[in-house]
């Protein structure tokens, strides 16, 4: 009889004691929901990204949809995105009721294409159809150029809003991404499979104290007790207004307090992704492939670890390794190839770069308790399928 071959997945979380019984004592000592958690929570991303403020919420869409609600965008926006995201980072826009269009990639970053960008915003200007705010994705954790893009949004007034859904951890130049240094929101997620996990969850950061009031409305019903936001005088300590429409995208001090804890293991988590990323490229570059790449001035996350194969079938090359039990992904079908987005009137071949990367590209595994022996079997097979 055979033995079933152990899969190893692409991504992986990891949960120790201390995070057990952190989350332990919540359920048995403290308030479930509302209690201090959430804010030593927030304060502690706040620490280390060096962000003034931080509001969580229980998922990066969430985050997304609030960061879109907190730039007032509505019916007669445009927001622009990278199709080369999940689905979130456009569908915050639509849930607004805006206009969404896209910007295609740079194809060694596979982030967004800043010489992309400044031929497009050109193009919508001579039309009047600037967008209203523009979100970059730091794909599978590195940073986008965020200096020249961040110099494009002020010039042509635009808001800026970064997809750090990968990041957490890494860094542009001197400022940790999440910093806010060149935006004016960072979105986090906290899904079991990101630099950290709260199980399900995720934050807005901020520098404008204006923008985290509207966060923290939006995120909460739209409900406040600041007196300086009311339209009439405090009935009393009970009383509340709701001066906007909100929704009920609050964290848990259950996903708090595992987040709490994760915090403090965040660097190790990004030095070991940065250590089996590394080990990856040495022993991968004389097979026909492309492998990231990681410019001087970023330190990637490496939520994930993607390669392009150059002259082989994706989805032989794809069975193959499931069969052998690697447990590769894809990241991501291009958004405006959706269903969804086409009935919108975007079609194949409307951002080559992006559907070029979607075509050849194979996320393999990576997460920080991978063994030595697990990457070997992980390179081995690679090795025996690209021959």
């Amino acid at each position: 009889m055979n033995t079933p071959v152990k899969v190893i997945p692409y991504g992986k979380h990891y949960i120790d004691n201390d995070d057990i019984e952190a989350v332990v004592d919540v359920l048995t000592n403290q308030f479930l929901t509302q209690g201090k958690l959430v804010s030593e929570f927030e304060a502690s991303l706040s620490d280390y990204t060096g962000a003034k403020y931080c509001t969580s919420v229980n998922s990066g869409t969430s985050g997304l949809h609030v960061a879109c609600l907190a730039a007032g965008i509505s019916q007669k926006d445009w927001v622009w995105t990278v199709p080369n995201s999940f689905v979130a980072s456009a569908n915050c826009a639509r849930y607004c009721g805006a206009q969404v269009d896209f910007v295609d990639i740079d194809p060694l970053s596979r982030n967004i294409s800043v010489a992309a960008l400044e031929k497009k915003i050109a193009q919508a200007k001579k039309v009047a159809k600037l967008p209203k705010l523009l979100i970059v994705v730091h794909f599978s954790g590195l940073s986008c150029e965020m200096e020249r893009i961040s110099e494009l949004c002020k010039f042509h007034n635009i808001i800026l809003v970064e997809d750090a859904a990968h990041g957490l951890g890494g860094s542009y130049k001197e400022s940790k991404i999440g910093s806010c240094s060149y935006s004016d929101m960072t979105v986090l997620s906290f899904h079991p499979v990101k630099s950290i996990t709260t199980a399900e969850g995720g934050a807005i950061l901020t520098n404008s104290a204006d923008i985290q009031t509207r966060l923290q409305l939006f995120s909460k019903h739209g409900v406040t007790r600041e007196q300086a936001q009311m339209s009439e005088q405090s009935h009393g300590p009970w009383y509340y207004q709701q001066v906007a429409l909100g929704y009920n995208y609050r964290l848990s001090d259950i996903h708090a307090a595992l987040g709490l804890s994760q915090m403090r293991k965040l660097d190790d988590f990004v030095n070991k992704r940065a250590s089996l990323a590394k080990h990856y490229t040495q022993l991968l570059t004389d097979l026909p492939l492309k492998l990231p790449r990681v410019p001087a001035h970023c330190a990637s996350a490496w939520h994930l670890y993607m390669i392009e194969l150059e002259s082989h079938d994706r989805k032989k090359v794809f069975n193959a390794l499931r069969g052998k039990g690697i447990g590769v992904n894809v990241h991501y079908i291009p958004i405006h190839i959706q269903p969804y987005y086409q009935e919108l009137g975007f079609s194949c071949g409307d951002f080559p770069a992006a559907e070029k990367f979607y075509e050849n590209a194979i996320t393999i595994p990576l997460f920080p308790t991978m063994t030595a022996d697990e990457q070997d079997r992980i390179i081995q097979s690679l090795h025996e399928v690209l021959v």
